[in-house]
C-alpha cells in the first residue's frame, strides 16, 4: 500500500511542473515542462540508447570491483587488528577528497575511455561496502564461534558458516549506499571527457542550450538507478528472504 501511495505524489508533481511550464510562469529554457523532456527523450532515443550502454557498463564495472575489494579489505582487517587500524585513516582520506576533483587526475592517468570512469566509481563504492562489512564481521555471534572453533572448524569455515552469513545485512545496507551513487560517479567522469556515456551526451547537449534534452538524460540517469536499487532488493530478498517476512504477513 506505502508503494502504490507514492505514485500519486508522483504524479501531481509531474502535473504541477507541466503547469508551471505551460502557464509559462518560468522560461522553457530555463525549466522545460516534462512532456518537452520525453518528446526528446523520444526523438533522441537510439543516440541516447548507446549513451547509456557505457555509463550502465562503467557503472556496474566499478561497483563490482567495489565489492571484490571491500570482501577482501574486509575479510584482511578482520583477521589482523594491526592492519585495520591502519587501514581506516587510508579509507577515511579515500572519502575526503570530492569526486569532481578527483575525475580529471583519473582521466589524466588513465585516458579518455572507460578505464578512469570505472575507477571513479570503483572508488565512491568502496568504501561504504568495505566500513559496513567490517562492522558486519566485528559483530559476529562469539559463543558460535567459539563452538566452531572447539569443533575444530578452520579459519574458511568460520566466515562460511558463522561470519560472512551474519554480515550480509550489513553487507547489503553498504551496498544499498555504493548502488545509488554508482551511476552518478559515472555520469560525473564522463562530463570530464569521453567519445560515449550520458555524462558525454549531457556536455554536448548543454553547450547547444537543448535543455530538454538534459532533462531527458536526467531522467534517465534516475531511471536506471532506480532500476539498480530495485534488482538489488530482488536480489536481497531471495538471498535473506527471513528479513521480510514481516511485510509479508
Amino acid at each position: 500500500m506505502r508503494k502504490a501511495a507514492s505514485w500519486p505524489v508522483f504524479l501531481v508533481i509531474l502535473a504541477l511542473w507541466q503547469g508551471l511550464s505551460a502557464a509559462r510562469l518560468i522560461p522553457p529554457y530555463m525549466l522545460p515542462g516534462p512532456l518537452d523532456a520525453g518528446l526528446a527523450l523520444l526523438n533522441d532515443a537510439p543516440l541516447i540508447a548507446r549513451h547509456t550502454g557505457r555509463t550502465l557498463f562503467e557503472a556496474l564495472a566499478g561497483l563490482a570491483l567495489g565489492i571484490a575489494a571491500a570482501f577482501v579489505l574486509a575479510l584482511v582487517t578482520d583477521a589482523s587488528p594491526r592492519v585495520k587500524a591502519a587501514a581506516a585513516p587510508v579509507l577515511l582520506l579515500t572519502q575526503t577528497v570530492p569526486a569532481v576533483a578527483l575525475a580529471p587526475l583519473l582521466v589524466l592517468w588513465m585516458g579518455f575511455g572507460a578505464a578512469p570512469k570505472v575507477a571513479l566509481v570503483f572508488l565512491t563504492c568502496f568504501f561504504p561496502i568495505a566500513i559496513a562489512l567490517q562492522n558486519g564481521f566485528a559483530q559476529a555471534d562469539a559463543d558460535a564461534v567459539r563452538l566452531l572453533r572447539s569443533m575444530g572448524a578452520s579459519g574458511p569455515q568460520i566466515y562460511r558458516y558463522i561470519k560472512v552469513p551474519g554480515a550480509l545485512g550489513h553487507f547489503f545496507s553498504g551496498l544499498k549506499v555504493s548502488t545509488a551513487y554508482a551511476v552518478a560517479a559515472a555520469v560525473i567522469a564522463e562530463w570530464l571527457g569521453g567519445d560515449a556515456g550520458l555524462g558525454v551526451y549531457m556536455t554536448r547537449v548543454r553547450k547547444s542550450y537543448s535543455f530538454d534534452k538534459m532533462f531527458a538524460v536526467i531522467f534517465v540517469t534516475a531511471v536506471l538507478s532506480v532500476a539498480l536499487m530495485k534488482l538489488l532488493e530482488t536480489l536481497e530478498r531471495r538471498v535473506m528472504p527471513w528479513n521480510f517476512l514481516a511485510e509479508e504477513v
